[in-house]
């Protein structure tokens, strides 16, 4: 059977959106007819309808990958059973014309589809080469990518069973961006940040000019007025003094001169 060519019907499917950007390919006709692909002529079938009826597919496929993505095999096999119980399909043994050295076909499984549109033709054919490459190689081999935000499908053929992208390029942005997270994590803990400690000494150091400029101030104030005071206490001492001194004056005065009147 040509188990890739069928699996990967159900992978182009899913892939035709991402829904994390808002981004949907199966928008058309046309779009219907380049999932089928050169390979198929069923996509001559297909109308408007089937945009709609594809999308509803593809939402249950998604969903199988989900499943299958969060390690929930039992929900990934019965959603899988549901469609292929749905759009069935008859396996069929062909050649397809494929000859090999001596001239003889090169037999394998082929599904022939009975469909009542595009649509059917087309989700039986995924459906069930989804549901051999499962049992093959294992649900554990269906995954959803983990490179945010892309949500594409993928079918793991790794040897070790470690994929978790869906491309190489994903794979390369989601180590970049761990690596410089990683990195920014280091660079807090080296370097702990120090502003505060920093306004703090300046806090300290400002209330304590503050205090100084205060006490200066005080204290040039506070001598001021005692000069102030000292001064107008001299100034008027001696004037008392200079007032009671003319006033004797004046009194030794008058009282000569009473006497010399007298005499």
């Amino acid at each position: 059977m040509e188990l890739n060519y069928y699996s990967d019907l159900a992978v182009r499917l899913v892939n035709s959106e991402q829904p994390d950007r808002g981004e949907d390919t199966l928008t058309s006709v046309d779009a219907v007819r380049e999932l089928f692909g050169a390979n198929s002529s069923t996509w001559r079938r297909a109308t408007d309808a089937d945009v709609g009826r594809l999308r509803a597919v593809r939402t249950r496929l998604r969903a199988v990958f989900a499943a299958a993505s969060e390690g929930d095999e039992v929900r990934a096999v019965d959603l899988l059973n549901a469609l292929l119980m749905e759009f069935p399909t008859s396996p069929q043994i062909s050649g397809h014309g494929d000859l090999d050295s001596d001239g003889r076909p090169r037999w394998h499984m082929h599904l022939a589809e009975q469909p009542a549109n595009a649509t059917a033709a087309y989700a039986a054919t995924a459906c069930m080469g989804l549901a051999f490459h499962l049992t093959d190689l294992g649900v554990d081999r269906l995954g959803i990518c983990q490179a945010t935000p892309c949500r594409n499908a993928y079918l793991d053929t790794s040897t070790n069973r470690s994929r978790r992208y869906c491309s190489d390029r994903c794979a390369t942005r989601a180590n970049v961006a761990a690596y410089r997270a990683r990195k920014r994590r280091e660079s807090s803990t080296e370097n702990p940040d120090t502003s505060d400690n920093a306004t703090g000494a300046e806090g300290h150091t400002g209330a304590a000019g503050a205090t100084d400029a205060t006490d200066a101030t005080d204290a040039t104030g506070g001598a001021g007025a005692a000069g102030a005071t000292g001064v107008a206490g001299a100034t008027g001492a001696a004037n008392a003094t200079g007032a009671a001194g003319a006033t004797g004056a004046a009194g030794a005065t008058g009282a000569a001169g009473a006497t010399a009147a007298a005499g």
